[in-house]
């Protein structure tokens, strides 16, 4: 099977920048009449031309959102398991330059924390680490899965790009989904942006989450870091990485995160900002051209954007987050986190807000059949 780095060759950057150029206002309403979308559709949808389209492409994502998900918007909370990190991303609050308190738990101090997150009635839970293999290593990461999975109903993961038998790992010890940041799909940007550790791989973190699918993994999560490259592009890119997952692992749950870039401990001058109108535009193609992917909107949107950006798309959302190691069960040091969140809001007052537009917060919508 061509793996997706080939696959994505087929739309250069240049093509992508012809495509959006050539979108018409007419081409905009010919996109929202079909029923199924091809990439140059999306391409379309994620246009300067789509502008003056956004409120006929928020009814068309209201309505497929209630005709695949209903009202129902999933719920989890990360918990940050170590910040030790060897990468110096030039963006991230984890940077190995920044001078920061750092912190690892131990197998004990992260079924700690885990406790306190399943007390507050959580039951999917998304564990995340820095990139420092040989300190949070698979073992390491399986070790901490392995204690904590009577407590939830699913345990993602947030890490560092691993082989397909490291994926085999996690996913035997209780693992059932992964998350995997490409953070740009310009492969020179991504160099600039990662000049030291592992995570200057490019093509190995692009090929992530096939290996993990490969590996047997049942729900796949991806997204682009917005900001760091032009709206067009990596909207774009994301996309088509979710459309080209689904159509060769068509077992998989896929689902699109949109983040967009946030402060952090650190200094990084963003070149591309994402503003509220742009935001909206890409859930709504999105949602347009892959109707079946869950989209996740993390708690660095505030409570106002999220509220309104779930009739039109989102269909997961984090609550009572925080982006710190420890501070819920165990001493947190005064850790700053990888990023300031926006909304702080917790799994009551998230859960109340969702009913107060209409929507029912869903705590459980998987059961391991193993366990």
């Amino acid at each position: 099977m061509e793996n997706f780095q080939h696959f994505l060759q087929n739309w250069p950057a240049d093509r992508r920048s012809r495509g959006t150029a050539a979108a018409t206002s007419d081409k905009v309403c010919a996109v929202l009449e079909k029923d199924v979308l091809q990439p140059a559709d999306f391409l379309t949808l994620l246009s300067p031309a789509a502008q003056p389209h956004l409120e006929a492409m928020a009814r068309k994502a209201r309505e497929l959102t209630l005709r695949y998900f209903g009202r129902a918007v999933n719920i989890f909370t990360p918990l940050y398991i170590s910040d030790v990190c060897t990468n110096q991303c030039r963006y991230c609050g984890f940077n190995a330059k920044n001078k920061q308190p750092r912190r690892h738990l131990s197998v004990d101090e992260a079924c700690a924390e885990a406790r306190a997150i399943a007390d507050m009635g959580f039951q999917h839970i998304l564990l995340l680490t820095g990139d420092a293999p040989k300190l949070s290593s698979p073992l390491y990461i399986a070790s901490v899965v392995r204690r904590i999975k009577p407590l939830f109903a699913s345990i993602g993961i947030e890490v560092y790009s691993l082989t397909q038998a490291e994926y085999a790992l996690l996913l035997e010890a209780g693992v059932d989904s992964m998350t995997m940041f490409q953070e740009t799909y310009n492969p020179e940007l991504y160099a600039w942006l990662h000049p030291v550790g592992p995570k200057h791989d490019y093509a190995f973190r692009l090929n992530a989450p096939e290996r993990a699918a490969a590996a047997g993994m049942r729900s796949l999560g991806l997204g682009a870091l917005l900001g760091l490259e032009s709206f067009e592009q990596d909207a774009f890119a994301t996309g088509l990485h979710a459309w080209w997952l689904q159509r060769n692992f068509p077992g998989v749950d896929v689902s699109v995160s949109i983040p967009r870039i946030c402060p952090h401990e650190g200094d990084f001058d963003v070149q591309h900002a994402v503003d509220d109108r742009h935001l909206v535009q890409y859930v709504t193609a999105m949602r347009c051209f892959l109707p079946r992917a869950g989209i996740t909107c993390s708690s660095r949107e505030s409570a106002f954007m999220r509220n309104h950006l779930v009739p039109i798309g989102v269909t997961r959302v984090s609550a009572g987050v925080s982006t710190a190691v420890g501070g819920r069960a165990t001493e947190d040091k005064h850790n700053p986190g990888q990023f300031e969140i926006s909304d702080r809001r917790s799994l009551a007052e998230m859960t109340a807000a969702l009913a107060g537009i209409g929507y029912q917060a869903v705590l459980k919508d998987w059961e391991d059949p193993a366990a």
